[in-house]
């Protein structure tokens, strides 16, 4: 646990650079996660972010890594469901289609 929080503490302390190096203006990133520049500017100097809004900057500065982690629980939520036996068969999709006319 300790690690993890010091791997955070770094990740915080290099927020300002990882932005700067990001393709991504503060601007598009301020209007994203949907807090008051003012705010943003104040957060980012004192870096008092919190964990949820440290979280969609990552998202955002990262978004190969984030469509990684949702695809993952995406199948993951599936596999479950599988075995739940949560799921319908090709052929009962298509005639739902057809009954919906959007086939």
């Amino acid at each position: 646990m300790i690690q993890e929080i010091i791997a955070y503490k770094n990740i915080v302390n290099d927020i300002e650079d990882l932005m700067n190096k990001s393709p991504f203006k503060k601007s598009y990133i301020i209007e994203q996660i949907g807090i008051p520049s003012p705010t943003f500017y104040r957060k980012l100097k004192t870096q008092t972010f919190s964990a949820d809004e440290m979280l969609s900057i990552a998202k955002i500065l990262s978004p190969e890594e984030n469509f990684r982690l949702e695809l993952k629980a995406d199948i993951e939520q599936a596999k479950r469901e599988y075995e739940e036996g949560n799921f319908i068969t090709h052929e009962e999709m298509l005639l739902e289609l057809k009954r919906k006319k959007i086939i």
